[in-house]
């Protein structure tokens, strides 16, 4: 499978590393807002810059070109992507994280917040925390635990360090060289129930991805990865 990059920092240069050492190339590497010949490749995978990745998925979609997005703070976009990707017939998956292990902490949030959503006396509440060097708070991966959590009935909504009752909080802390570490707390004065996932390196979300590209080649529609997860 030929692959190309959309974007070279961190996470590209990883996701090079793990494709190449499953057997994959990477001929193509785009790190700047160039024109580019995509028709050399089998798939693109996208973790530019919030500014590029709408025009990034755009190009791949005129292409004929599947594409994995994991880039985050572009998603006000979102919806004309998917709607595109519609009218091509192209092949599109986005995901805050491409992680296997926190594609499972999605569903395990999501199993957690419908046993909780009768207890109306636990309080729920989220904290992530980045390197300093991520520039969205609160993360994509936060967000989508947020919607998890609402999707259960309890919140209408999430906000940033909220102390309104009614609101879902999310903290969002950055410190260091953290990958990231997330946690969704529900909470009484009696007690409290907590969930985490840890990412010891940034390896994860680059396998995912690089899996999340074969498993995409060959099909047309707009997917996750929970359709990857569901699948194995």
């Amino acid at each position: 499978m030929k692959i190309a990059l959309l974007g070279y920092g961190r996470m590209g240069k990883m996701i090079e590393k793990i494709a190449k050492d499953r057997g994959h190339e990477v001929p193509l590497i785009v790190d700047t807002d160039q024109e580019v010949d995509l028709s050399t490749v089998d798939v693109a995978i996208d973790f530019s810059m919030p500014s590029a990745a709408y025009e990034n998925i755009i190009k791949c979609m005129d292409a004929g070109i599947p594409v994995i997005c994991g880039t985050t703070g572009w998603l006000d976009k979102y919806e004309d992507a998917v709607a595109y990707c519609t009218k091509k017939n192209g092949a599109f998956m986005y995901a805050s994280n491409y992680s296997l292990g926190v594609n499972l902490f999605f569903k395990l949030n999501r199993i957690l917040a419908q046993l909780m959503a009768p207890y109306k006396d636990y309080k729920a509440d989220l904290t992530e925390i980045h390197h300093t060097k991520k520039l969205d708070a609160p993360s994509g991966t936060a967000i989508t635990l947020a919607e998890g959590v609402i999707a259960a009935g309890v919140y209408d909504k999430w906000e940033l360090d909220s102390n309104d009752k009614e609101v879902l909080s999310i903290h969002s802390i950055r410190e260091g060289d953290v990958p990231g570490t997330h946690t969704v707390r529900y909470k009484t004065n009696v007690d409290s129930i907590d969930i985490t996932h840890t990412a010891n390196n940034r390896a994860g979300f680059a396998l995912g991805a690089v899996i999340a590209s074969e498993w995409i080649i060959g099909k047309s529609g707009v997917f996750s990865m929970e359709d990857v997860i569901d699948q194995n």
